[in-house]
């Protein structure tokens, strides 16, 4: 097995990170991530505005445990967007139904990624969600139907991304920068999410809710458009970057990466390293997109914040999250080349924290009430707190098998999309009547799934490259 310590070329000379083509590449998938997230989460505020409160009154109730929170508000709130009589349920399968096309292209998206690049899956898997988001309120007018099939195209474009993006690391991150690169090209996803959450609302409540699709996909074909004149697959076939960075780049991983042309499919299947991965990959998408998804009803239904406050309150909690991955992703790779810790310490601990600490701070938000602050605190802390876990499980596949990470992530997000699409639905069905205390169990079932996951990563994961990883068909790699 291929030794965890640190790699011998970069001990000896670092290529500059300022300008550099692999940070332009991290700052570039930040925005493509921040412009991810924007289409994703967009729906959740924009559907409260969608609805007849009509339906949503003799339906999904308000309860009245909490008071009435808002302020009165001077300004009117635009009333000319087109209202639908959607149930509750209706409404947990127009949420859900993205995650039905992002599940199919995930291992499919990794393996083409693997063998001809991720730069243009990526690519055109932003330019068909965007292009798509701006269709979504023709399809709203079509019916349900025509709604849930455009989330779930939606969903299939978006499904491409994250293991494209890994499969572009394989060749573009030095082992002892991981942590930061990744950090901050997945960071854009939570601070999409704080911006798009708040400026939702506002664009729902001064104009109408058409505008919000439209908006968040203009930008998103801006972005494609920078992409693929700024981006290439690896350090080879880049334009502009300089001989001194290539050439630190490519020693830093010449030890790390196989040459065989075939997947080592059934090794990689039966590796536990690969299986404590998806374990924990679930479990901690189980809580975060329960809160993605559901966090504004929460919002309006219990704590009752009205629209323009319900976008955001529900931003804090991931602005929160951005910080602590950015964060996070500095002091991980600073423990390990300076400080000397083992890939695998650092990878379990900022897991643990990752997810023990945000399971906390989760149950003790179901228990506080209709303390307001405290319960924007607390899921504020628990959000942030998972912030620590894209240092940890999140980019364990580079650790484990640099030139199958595209796949490997392929297979562990495949897992990891599931909760997307059935978690909302049960904690519809766990809140009827949007009490304090149906909420309450919402909140235990996720933060027991987070422990699970802490658990089961911490025993079996495993921090360096595994043999069938780096082998050549003629033996292990030197």
């Amino acid at each position: 097995m291929a030794s965890d310590s640190n790699p011998a070329p970069e001990d000896t000379f670092q290529a500059p990170v300022c300008c550099s083509a692999r940070y332009n590449l991290a700052f570039l998938a930040f925005f493509g991530f921040f412009v991810l997230y924007s289409l994703r989460v967009n729906l959740s505020v924009a559907l409260v505005d969608m609805v007849d409160s009509n339906t949503t009154t003799a339906d999904n109730r308000t309860a009245n445990e909490c008071a009435e929170h808002s302020t009165p508000i001077k300004v009117l709130h635009n009333q000319t967007g087109k209202k639908y009589r959607w149930d509750a349920e209706t409404q947990g399968w127009i949420l859900g139904s993205f995650f039905y096309g992002y599940i199919i292209t995930q291992i499919p998206a990794g393996y083409v990624a693997s063998r001809s690049g991720g730069k243009l899956l990526l690519g055109f898997g932003v330019l068909g969600t965007s292009v798509f988001t701006l269709f979504t309120p023709l399809a709203a007018d079509f019916g349900v139907g025509a709604l849930i099939a455009l989330r779930a195209l939606e969903g299939l474009g978006e499904g491409v991304t994250f293991p494209a993006m890994h499969a572009m690391w394989s060749s573009w991150a030095p082992p002892l920068e991981r942590s930061k690169l990744l950090s901050i090209s997945y960071a854009g996803a939570q601070l999409g999410t704080v911006v798009s959450l708040p400026l939702s609302g506002i664009v729902c409540f001064y104009m109408n809710w058409t505008y919000v699709f439209y908006l968040f996909g203009i930008v998103g074909i801006i972005w494609f458009i920078l992409w693929i004149w700024l981006v290439s697959d690896t350090p080879e076939t880049h334009k502009t970057i300089s001989p001194y960075e290539k050439e630190y780049i490519l020693s830093s991983l010449r030890n790390q990466l196989s040459s065989q042309k075939s997947v080592p499919w059934v090794p990689m299947l039966k590796s536990l390293a690969l299986w404590a991965i998806v374990v924990a990959h679930f479990s901690y998408n189980w809580t975060f997109y329960t809160l993605l998804t559901l966090l504004p009803t929460y919002m309006k239904e219990v704590l009752r914040f009205n629209i323009q406050e319900n976008g955001f309150l529900s931003a804090v909690p991931y602005l929160g999250c951005w910080l602590c991955m950015i964060l996070s992703g500095q002091a991980a790779d600073n423990l390990r080349a300076k400080w000397n810790f083992s890939t695998l310490c650092v990878r379990r601990v900022f897991s643990l924290i990752g997810m023990i600490g945000p399971a906390v701070f989760l149950v003790a938000a179901g228990f506080i009430g209709c303390d307001y602050s405290l319960a924007v605190a607390f899921l504020t802390i628990s959000t942030t707190l998972g912030g620590f876990c894209s240092s940890g499980f999140s980019i364990n596949h580079l650790d484990i098998a640099p030139s199958y990470a595209g796949i490997l992530l392929g297979i562990t997000n495949t897992f990891a999309t599931i909760p997307g699409m059935i978690g909302p639905i049960i904690a519809r069905s766990l809140t009827p009547e949007n009490t304090v205390g149906e909420w309450q169990t919402v909140f235990c079932l996720a933060a027991a799934v987070n422990v699970f996951g802490a658990i089961t990563f911490t025993l079996f994961s495993k921090g360096e490259a595994q043999n069938w990883a780096v082998r050549d068909h003629g033996g292990p790699r030197n």
